[in-house]
């Protein structure tokens, strides 16, 4: 069933019928505890029964909540509940700078690439990261456009918050649910209907163990998380669940994981991951990073083979600071630090 043809059955068939074909589709509406919902009639009907203050504890409207539905019952059951976001290109068409300055660059995007975003503090480097997540068409501030596989995208796309098409893991990761890891992980392997649930929330707990430098256990509750474990608790529940495949990264450096680790598993996933970051190691581990000054973007800069050359001494330098910055966790005084320096600092 394509997507008209799964529009015209939602807004035609009583909910009864539905569920008989789809059994799962209940689920959608227990989450949002509306069993009682009338089923001897379609959804855009029978919503209408339900009062909208009511929709609105769950931050739906009924356009939104058929929406949703109707991207919840499309999910491939033969895809392991992954729904299927196809994404060859990601396009951004410049708009204009806080000066009026027009951005000329046509930037095209394609799986597997990570693109830094760089510049000052203010730049402007979290607005076109909020451009590329709201999939902008000229309705935002810079005026900026994206384009998804070469064309513009529809608002089932734009503003669909089920299957969306990008993932943003900001700098402050807030859990409002008293979860252990264990259950937070469950929930989302069963909401995406995933066939083994154990065995994809066990390798995500894991690796994001991995990917951070304080470990915790599945029965620690997600809001007793640090920063740090929280960042690598998503890094890895994005790479290894979510079929978001365009992946947004807010200043990673101050998370406290493995850096290189985390972008390695992402990429292995083919996602197109976009990093604003002030880190000399993440630019240059970026196939190519985006230069924004005052509002708007100055220059595209492709990753040389000369820049790649000094990633190995910029690790020694970042094992090195590396190293200071646990010594002063463990209360250590930092006297002679080049005598202490890890053996490979001054060693070329």
């Amino acid at each position: 069933m394509n997507n008209g043809q799964l529009d015209s059955f939602i807004e035609t068939t009583p909910l009864n019928d539905v569920f008989t074909q789809y059994p799962y589709a209940k689920d959608f509406f227990t989450g949002i505890r509306l069993e009682h919902i009338h089923k001897t009639l379609p959804l855009p009907d029978a919503l209408k029964e339900i009062p909208e203050d009511y929709l609105g504890d769950f931050g739906l409207t009924r356009k939104e909540l058929i929406a949703d539905f109707t991207v919840f019952i499309g999910i491939d059951s033969e895809n392991g509940g992954q729904a299927d976001i196809g994404i060859k290109s990601l396009t951004i068409l410049g708009g204009q700078g806080k000066d009026g300055e027009r951005e000329e660059q046509r930037i095209d995007i394609f799986p597997g690439e990570i693109i830094g975003i760089v510049g000052p503090t203010g730049a402007g480097k979290s607005r076109l990261l909020g451009d590329i997540e709201c999939l902008a068409q000229r309705d935002t501030p810079t005026g900026r456009q994206i384009l998804i596989n070469g064309t513009a995208p529809g608002e089932s796309l734009r503003f669909e918050s089920s299957g969306k098409l990008v993932a943003q893991l900001s700098q402050n990761m807030n859990f409002v649910m008293d979860l252990t890891v264990s259950e937070f992980l469950a929930m989302h392997a069963e909401s995406r209907m995933i066939r083994n649930p154990e065995k994809i929330t066990a390798e995500i707990f894991e690796c994001a163990n991995k990917l951070t430098g304080e470990p915790f256990s599945q029965d620690e509750t997600v809001t007793q998380l640090s920063g740090g474990q929280s960042r690598a608790l998503m890094i890895a529940d994005t790479a290894l669940l979510s079929n978001s495949p365009v992946v947004l990264i807010d200043e990673i450096e101050n998370a406290g994981i493995d850096r290189k680790l985390a972008l390695n598993l992402l990429v292995k996933k083919e996602k197109i991951v976009f990093m604003s970051t002030h880190d000399p190691l993440l630019a240059l581990l970026a196939d190519r990073r985006i230069v924004i000054k005052n509002g708007g973007i100055r220059t595209v800069i492709k990753t040389s083979a000369g820049e790649q050359n000094c990633i190995p001494d910029i690790e020694r330098i970042d094992r090195y600071m590396t190293d200071l910055r646990n010594r002063i966790r463990q209360g250590e005084r930092i006297e002679n630090a080049a005598e202490k320096a890890p053996p490979d600092f001054l060693v070329r």
